[in-house]
């Protein structure tokens, strides 16, 4: 199947309304993984899921720049929160019961400044995870980040 294909077959908000939204980069396989195997872990039912370039995530969420989006994963939560990166990893091990081993250590006091530190380098370095390359790059975002 194709990655696009992939992306086609999570459940969007639209179909999964009072559902939290996770936006993420489609662009990146990392990313695009993580999204499908939280849909299969989400027994539950309870996550919905955009890509940061769909058209719906500027009309749902017009104050979310496209650099920001690029930076960190997004939860919007279904009463109204809006967490990014480590926050948003937190607060999903809470939630999806497959992650729950992991929520104690994420929940440790004094640890949340360690967390973001670690999903920050991730983040920058994630195409490297994936194996992704310049010419796989749809945008100046993704270039820039190459360049760095």
């Amino acid at each position: 199947m194709s990655d696009h294909g992939e992306q086609c077959d999570l459940p969007r908000p639209d179909a999964r309304q009072r559902r939290d939204v996770i936006i993420y980069d489609a662009g990146c396989a990392v990313c695009r993984a993580t999204a499908r195997r939280l849909h299969r872990w989400d027994i539950r039912h309870r996550l919905a899921f955009l890509p940061l370039d769909d058209p719906e995530v500027r009309r749902r969420w017009p104050d979310l720049t496209h650099e920001e989006l690029m930076k960190h994963v997004y939860l919007l939560t279904s009463d109204g929160q809006r967490l990014r990166g480590a926050q948003a990893v937190r607060v999903l091990a809470r939630r999806v019961p497959a992650l729950w081993p992991i929520a104690p250590a994420l929940h440790m006091p004094g640890t949340m400044p360690l967390w973001r530190r670690l999903y920050d380098w991730f983040a920058e370095h994630r195409y490297l995870f994936g194996g992704r390359t310049r010419a796989h790059c749809r945008d100046e975002a993704c270039e820039d980040r190459h360049r760095k």
